[in-house]
């Protein structure tokens, strides 16, 4: 439908965000190490977005937690169909990854979970959709884009033996060079009411946000993407809500690979990057145009990939390890994932959801994802705007790696470690969000 004045496309739309923040006390998740919050530097939210078109509704789900996972979402979404009537294959529920966030992962957590929490978890994200239900207005869908340099940066580095490794420390006579490419663009999808009023965003970007705190933090925080939310509320007034929707950041972080008298990590760095990052959002928002068309549609299919299947040649490595005597704790880490692996043989069922939104297309992909794989989306794809979003409705492995660089040695391609399926699952991922994509347009 049609305003009838500007030609825009009339929808409804609603944003809210409920607090999730776990108690003091809790174990954050992100290190291979236990660190426990004493405090709450700023709190956790998960936000929500539904829109409508004559009827048809979606919802949108970013929560402020290191990933998401089946037991969390499978009961979300059934909540939300109770309470809302929004099908579950019309949700996409996504994490920010925050680094400084409760650990939730049961299924291979080797850090304590607040199984109380975990319980409450379904119940607040159905509260965020319900809420945001509640408070559609009739809207303009306004998709944004802005080329975002200095930021991000491919954590990755390729050696002159072929092989690849993680962080560049005392290995500079050997590197060739980053060993991928990282995606600079941020879009952002803007509702704003008939009286011109922002009433809230959704943001993408490819950044791995482990940055306020590290390996020393012993406190609770949304990191930088909470500091995007906080500046865009400052400038268009306290209610309004901005939705983080993580980009393809599986091999993407903030460290500047030359030298710099800013702030490189920490607080100051992450407090840094969210105001850049909410000026540019703010920036692209603000030249946007609303859209004229109005489809809402979806498409989602379950691919059948094979698990990684443990080698003799890691059995040795893990025999090697073992024989060193006192290992760190990835090394420990390692060593028990490996000795405990369920999956050899088996396969997973890997879901890979695409929404449409008028001209914007949002595609989630269920773990974290090499930005190689995002961009391979986005350059197939039919749709003006692709947001590519990792972390999506649940957890299927750590890492997806591309193709090349399953093989290549880095964190992130290490089988169990970080990644679970097979070395082509990226591929097939791609490969589908494609199809769905064309089918959808």
């Amino acid at each position: 439908m049609s305003d009838g004045t500007t030609g825009a496309a009339l929808y409804r739309a609603g944003f809210a965000q409920v607090d999730i923040t776990p108690p003091v006390g809790s174990s954050l998740a992100g290190y291979f190490h236990d660190r426990v919050a004493t405090r709450v530097r700023d709190p956790l939210h998960a936000k929500a977005m539904v829109i409508d078109s004559d009827g048809t509704r979606l919802a949108l789900v970013a929560c402020d937690l290191i990933c998401l996972d089946r037991e969390t979402t499978v009961p979300a979404k059934d909540l939300i169909l109770e309470r809302t009537g929004i099908a579950p294959e019309r949700v996409l529920a996504c994490a920010t990854h925050t680094h400084t966030g409760p650990e939730i992962r049961v299924s291979t957590a080797h850090i304590p979970v607040d199984e109380d929490y975990l319980a409450r978890l379904p119940g607040l994200l159905a509260d965020a959709v319900a809420q945001a239900e509640e408070a559609m207005v009739p809207v303009t869908l306004r998709p944004g884009r802005a080329q975002c340099a200095g930021y991000s940066f491919n954590r990755l580095f390729r050696l002159k033996d072929g092989s690849e490794v993680f962080g560049a420390s005392g290995r500079d006579e050997q590197i060739i060079s980053e060993a991928g490419p990282i995606d600079p663009e941020l879009q952002t999808l803007s509702a704003m009411d008939e009286e011109g009023r922002l009433r809230g965003m959704v943001v993408n970007f490819a950044l791995h946000p482990d940055v306020i705190g590290g390996g020393s933090a012993d406190f609770i925080s949304a990191d930088w993407p909470g500091e995007i939310g906080r500046n865009v509320a400052a400038v268009y007034g306290e209610d309004v809500v901005t939705l983080f929707l993580q980009g393809t950041c599986g091999d993407i972080n903030h460290r500047i690979h030359r030298p710099t008298l800013l702030p490189t990590g920490g607080e100051a760095k992450a407090v840094q990057i969210g105001r850049g990052l909410a000026g540019l959002a703010m920036y692209a928002a603000e030249q946007a145009e609303p859209m004229t068309a109005a489809e809402l549609a979806v498409a989602g299919r379950v691919l059948s990939i094979p698990y990684y299947t443990r080698t003799r040649e890691l059995r040795d490595e893990i025999e090697r390890m073992k024989a060193k005597g006192e290992l760190s704790a990835a090394e420990r880490y390692l060593v028990a994932l490996t000795e405990n692996w369920p999956h050899d043989n088996e396969i997973a069922g890997v879901p890979v959801q695409v929404l449409r939104i008028g001209d914007v297309a949002v595609v989630g992909l269920p773990a974290e994802i090499f930005v190689r794989i995002g961009l391979d989306i986005k350059h197939w794809s039919p749709a003006k705007h692709t947001l590519v979003v990792e972390l999506a409705n649940e957890r299927v492995s750590g890492y997806v790696p591309s193709t090349d660089q399953a093989g290549r040695g880095a964190y992130g391609a290490k089988p169990i470690l970080s990644r679970w399926l097979s070395e082509d699952a990226g591929r097939r991922m791609a490969d589908a969000a494609v199809v769905m994509l064309h089918e959808l347009w």
